[in-house]
């Protein structure tokens, strides 16, 4: 008998994986790609909401633990994937440099918002109001990240790619059983699939597509990302990525002309030079309507849980998240109240014994 079954390899999944082999635990992933979001993902790193000028929940926590991580990741498979770089927030107006200043003013946002107004200038880039530049970010490169972590569980004999049958699944007082496979516990980290998961589907994930493209523009010069209505985020070899969009109503993973032609419109109100589009993608999004995961113990089995809800900002979440399930799950650490899954129990009906 095993620990964890793990059911979904994104960025979810591996980083659970991760959490347990960092603490000697014995795991099997179970992989089905049929719904994941984590390879079309933009993978940016940002401590503070660019629309709104404020700090993301638990920014400082989650990257104080997230890049140590990421960099354990990286030695462990001999892969480069975490690449820091600036974002620069790209103001419109001079309403929006006050605001800027603001919020610069701000004691937890004062270590990620330069105090400056830049006046770099870029090829084929109209900036009359400058740039605000956002410290302590970067990207992930998701595919990357994905690829190589879990061509290592495959290599190890950790991973099993197949499609989970959750009618299969017999939970038992102190151990659960899939087909051969028994563990301890079972985590499911299926991103938007979730809501074809019977242990969990009450749960309110909404799910939110979105739509990204590569570009190559030899002219564009940019060597950080640029953020506005859309990001452009450099990749290397005059490629760069474009995104994205937000659709609430789409839950397929194909991509459409008019979310391309959407991101195309976007992109040609901040650059002026000629590109080409090399590749187009989409994804939906594990979202939540109250904009936080879904992490927790099922209310009637104390062997189910769930590492879900990610939404738009999987690479910070992810490590942390999956420490405090981790936490949770082996030291009975109590969840934040603002991520448990209990926190929607009252509202669906359901009582927990005291």
């Amino acid at each position: 008998m095993i620990d964890y079954l793990i059911v979904g390899s994104g960025i979810a999944g591996i980083c659970f994986a991760e959490t347990l082999l960092q603490n000697g635990k014995t795991f099997t992933v179970l992989e089905d790609n049929s719904t994941s979001s984590s390879r079309v993902a933009g993978g940016l790193y940002n401590p503070v909401i660019l629309k709104r000028f404020s700090q993301v929940w638990m920014a400082s926590e989650q990257l104080d633990y997230g890049l140590p991580f990421y960099a354990a990741i990286a030695k462990r498979i001999s892969a480069e994937f975490d690449f820091k770089i600036p974002i620069y927030r790209k103001f419109a107006s001079i309403e929006e440099q006050n605001n800027w200043f603001h919020a610069a003013d701000k004691p937890n946002l004062a270590p990620y918002l330069s105090s400056d107004i830049i006046h770099r200038k870029y090829q084929s880039i109209t900036s009359d109001f400058g740039f605000g530049e956002v410290r302590m970010t970067g990207y992930v490169d998701t595919a990357v990240l994905l690829n190589s972590y879990n061509g290592y569980l495959d290599q190890n004999n950790l991973l099993l790619k197949t499609h989970f049958d959750h009618s299969k699944l017999i939970i038992n007082d102190d151990f659960v059983q899939y087909e051969t496979l028994s563990a301890r516990h079972i985590v499911f980290a299926e991103g938007f699939g979730m809501i074809h998961n019977p242990f969990f589907n009450h749960l309110p994930l909404d799910g939110t597509k979105g739509e990204l493209l590569v570009i190559k523009a030899p002219e564009l010069n940019l060597d950080v990302v640029l953020k506005s209505s859309i990001f452009i985020l450099p990749i290397g070899n005059d490629l760069f990525k474009v995104g994205a969009t937000y659709n609430w109503d789409d839950k397929t993973d194909l991509p459409t002309e008019a979310g391309k032609q959407e991101l195309v419109e976007e992109l040609k109100t901040l650059i002026d030079c000629e590109f080409e589009i090399v590749d187009h993608f989409a994804g939906v999004r594990p979202t939540v309507k109250d904009r936080r995961p879904l992490i927790g113990t099922h209310h009637v089995y104390p062997n189910v849980h769930l590492l879900n809800g990610l939404g738009t900002r999987g690479v910070m979440l992810g490590p942390f998240l999956a420490d405090k399930l981790f936490e949770s799950i082996e030291n009975q650490t109590a969840l934040d109240a603002q991520i448990d899954i209990k926190r929607f129990y009252k509202k669906l009906g359901i009582r927990l014994d005291s």
